[in-house]
């Protein structure tokens, strides 16, 4: 069972059992300190684990992380973004990197 934002991806892998939301990478939990949007996302996600009698499922939550589609097109893009915004979140990237490299070796 996967809960996930990546469906190509997933789909690909033929995972068992897939919840799909269709959130920005690393949401797969539901919205940022939604407590509603988490729980439905988890009550979703164990619903098919329950439900599911085919491999290869997928079921798509009924969830929206906005109330239209352009934050898709803003995710994906680096318009708008100047060299040093890009330069910031590439070090937040490599440190989010390094903090799971740490939490790996501690492991």
């Amino acid at each position: 069972m996967i809960a996930g934002c990546a469906k190509d991806i997933v789909e690909h892998a033929g995972v068992a059992r897939f919840w799909f939301s269709n959130f920005p990478l690393g949401h797969s939990a539901g919205k940022p300190f939604d407590r509603d949007s988490q729980s439905a996302t988890i009550n979703g996600a164990l619903t098919l684990l329950d439900s599911a009698r085919e491999p290869r499922t997928t079921e798509v939550s009924p969830q929206r992380w906005a109330d239209d589609d352009a934050w898709e097109q803003d995710f994906w893009s680096l318009e708008g973004l100047s060299e040093a915004d890009i330069a910031r979140l590439q070090q937040a990237h490599e440190q989010v990197r390094a903090t799971a490299a740490e939490i790996k070796r501690s492991d």
